[in-house]
């Protein structure tokens, strides 16, 4: 087998992991922004953890550090709305929620009005882990919002997003 082939296979076979589509949001006093996230899980049971993997560069890993909070907003299957307007990214200064409806609270980050569901979490470690880094956050609420099934996204190459 050649090498080419062999990296071809290689991508192919990990591209078939399956992941789950979400938009992570986070804010800062008054600004707020959101991102959309795939390489997201739970770690933990006790106490109640995720970890995420977020490239260092994305504009919001400047708001997901030591003691930082964020919202974990789970889409819906249907909600391809949602993957086009979040996976366009963009600035700390960009209004990130133009025209998308929010869940009013008195403090956190937000919450898409339309998500199946939310987990507000708090990050307690970040790890470097190649090109991304491996932030890890405690759960500390969540909440269903909808019904339905959770969006879920497999690559057909395993190298790429």
């Amino acid at each position: 087998m050649k090498a080419g082939d062999a990296e071809h296979r290689l991508a192919a076979a990990l591209g078939r992991i399956p992941s789950g589509i979400f938009v992570v949001t986070a804010r800062r006093g008054s600004a707020a922004t959101g991102m959309l996230a795939s390489w997201v899980q739970q770690c933990s049971f006790q106490p109640p953890r995720l970890t995420l993997a977020v490239k260092p560069q994305r504009p919001v890993a400047a708001w997901l550090s030591l003691g930082d909070r964020f919202t974990l907003n789970i889409l819906e299957a249907s909600q391809t709305d949602m993957v086009a307007h979040f996976g366009k990214g963009f600035a700390l200064a960009d209004d990130a929620f133009h025209g998308v409806n929010l869940r009013e609270r008195d403090d956190g980050a937000p919450v898409l009005a339309e998500a199946l569901a939310f987990l507000d979490c708090r990050v307690v470690q970040r790890v470097p882990a190649g090109d991304h880094d491996l932030v890890i956050a405690d759960l500390e609420a969540g909440d269903l919002i909808g019904d339905g099934q959770p969006m879920i996204h497999v690559r057909k190459n395993g190298m790429h997003y």
